[in-house]
């Protein structure tokens, strides 16, 4: 019997397919993050939406109503994307996504060609909400446990490239006829919301949630397409029991999902602190001012530093070729730099490079200002290499497997809200108060810094199991959990199963096998005891693998 198969493809060459499907979600998502800031200062653009003509707060609204759609879209996701699964979710945004592009660019000089335009944008929004939400969950779903991480690393780095595209798609079509200047820019992102949508037609739906809807034969088929094997393969069985043991030890086991009341529990697993910890680092991410030289680079220049609106063009393409360049970091040093360190090295180089631009505007000389463009340059890269795609591991990685897509879902959703905030005010903050705004951005920073310092823990090279124990360590002997990831050392398959029943994670061990306690009773949760058998551990279910 031959491999089950999905647009022809069987193992590595149909992975390679997944992953190449939710990368190009991702560089949607970096391109609409970026095609707007070559637009909403151009002439034509104005001429036809006449409120956003020198009117700073109307651009950073038009630009930032985005940011709630992708809000809602994300929100969308929290109640209802366990049910509607992650292939259809994925199609659904695409095409969410191409209905708003079409009604944004056939605004027209009439009665309301803004306000059309604007709900266009907010539609956009919605798809790409849904879209950010699920494929991160979708790519480590059907990925090997070895690869997981960086894939997701390199999802999050592909966001600059998406950016950097979209950047000298504006440059170039600024030199076309008054129509082309903006609607081809908006226009062209329907290309990578095609590949999505018709991509994910004939890719395979997350062998998890096959498996936890209890669509058994399904699930079997896609473990089994994957990795090259065919379905009766021993390994495929072993693969759907592991799955199995991960959904009944997260409580999801016959029920649809785990309560939302549940994230907000603390004790020994300390579900709420460690959501705390993934809705932090998106917070700290947009508030930290990447946004602000993301979307308005050229503004920036044009503004801030005084040159053209065609060199600010320019030298915004430059600075995402940058952008690009150092987003690709991350993907070499991860697991060797660890989160914690490439944390504090992002945000001291981000502080420093704001630092570096507002002292170079303070004289207000043209010389002097030239100054300031080197900072942005310098904030860019300290920003591809670190705090771009941070936030999108760290909160996947420090949440249990129990409350997992909930606690993401609240990242997410973190993340939307202060993108919305910081590209709305940036405008206005550069009109009113100059070189302030980077002043501003330098001391958010400085916060930033004893906040990651004291409370974020490592967790390079640790498996979900081990960080379940960081905490308990720390709950049980009343310590920093940054101090608790530094003292236990790593830890084999037996020695967690050993530290589990010390701190009380489980009630017994029985033949290498550890059943899972009732931790979270309080919070409404009524998972039975899960049990996660030898055979399970033995294939590495102790070592990382992380099927949810």
């Amino acid at each position: 019997m031959a491999p089950p198969t999905f647009m022809g493809l069987t193992g590595r060459p149909l992975s390679l397919a997944v992953s190449t499907v939710a990368t190009t979600g991702f560089v949607l998502f970096g391109y609409d993050q970026g095609v707007m800031s070559g637009i909403i200062t151009a002439p034509v653009f104005n001429d036809l939406f006449t409120a956003t003509k020198n009117n700073s707060t109307m651009q950073g609204f038009v630009t930032a109503i985005y940011e709630i759609g992708c809000l809602f879209g994300a929100i969308f996701i929290l109640l209802f994307g366990d049910w509607i699964g992650r292939r259809r979710a994925m199609m659904l945004g695409g095409a969410i996504m191409i209905v708003g592009v079409i009604i944004q660019v056939t605004s027209e000089a009439g009665a309301t060609p803004l306000a059309q335009f604007i709900i266009g944008r907010t539609i956009t929004g919605v798809g790409n909400g849904i879209n950010t939400s699920t494929i991160p969950t979708y790519q480590a779903e059907c990925s090997r446990t070895t690869n997981r991480g960086l894939l997701i690393c390199i999802e999050g780095g592909v966001i600059a490239f998406g950016t950097l595209i979209a950047y000298w798609i504006d440059y170039g079509a600024s030199y076309g006829p008054p129509n082309l200047t903006w609607r081809f820019p908006i226009a062209f992102q329907i290309v990578f919301a095609l590949i999505v949508c018709i991509g994910m037609i004939w890719l395979p739906e997350s062998p998890r949630w096959l498996l936890l809807r209890e669509r058994y034969e399904e699930g079997e088929t896609v473990i089994a397409a994957l990795r090259g094997l065919e379905r009766n393969d021993e390994q495929t069985q072993l693969q759907k029991a592991i799955i199995m043991d991960s959904i009944r030890a997260s409580g999801y086991a016959g029920r649809k999902g785990t309560p939302i009341k549940a994230v907000f529990s603390n004790g020994k697993t300390q579900h709420f602190r460690r959501m705390l910890l993934g809705v932090s680092s998106q917070f700290m991410q947009q508030i930290g001012g990447c946004n602000a030289v993301i979307y308005y680079f050229p503004i920036l220049f044009q503004q801030s530093i005084g040159q053209s609106h065609n060199i600010s063009l320019l030298l915004g393409g430059v600075n995402m070729i940058v952008y690009a360049i150092f987003a690709t970091v991350s993907w070499f040093i991860i697991e060797r730099a660890g989160r914690r360190k490439l944390f504090l090295w992002g945000t001291v180089g981000q502080m420093l490079s704001m630092v570096i631009t507002f002292s170079c505007l303070i004289p207000g000389t043209p010389a002097a200002a030239k100054g300031a463009a080197v900072g942005l340059f310098t904030y860019i890269a300290s920003f591809g290499a670190t705090w771009l795609p941070l936030p999108w591991l760290y909160p996947a990685e420090i949440s249990p497997i129990k409350t997992r897509a909930k606690a993401n879902a609240f990242s997410t959703c973190s993340n939307w809200l202060w993108n919305f905030m910081v590209v709305m005010i940036t405008p206005i903050m550069i009109s009113n108060i100059g070189w302030g705004t980077y002043l501003f951005f330098a001391a958010v920073n400085a916060c930033f810094l004893p906040v990651i310092y004291f409370t974020y823990p490592e967790t390079k090279r640790r498996s979900l199991e081990e960080i379940d124990i960081i905490f308990a360590k720390g709950y049980c002997e009343n310590m920093s959990y940054v101090k608790a990831a530094q003292e236990l050392p790593y830890l084999t398959d037996r020695e967690i199963e050993t530290k589990a029943l010390e701190y009380g994670l489980v009630d017994e061990i029985s033949g290498g096998s550890y059943i899972e306690k009732r931790e979270d009773s309080r919070a409404g949760s009524d998972e039975g005891g899960a049990v996660v058998n030898e055979g399970a551990v033995e294939a590495g279910w102790g070592n990382g693998i992380k099927n949810d």
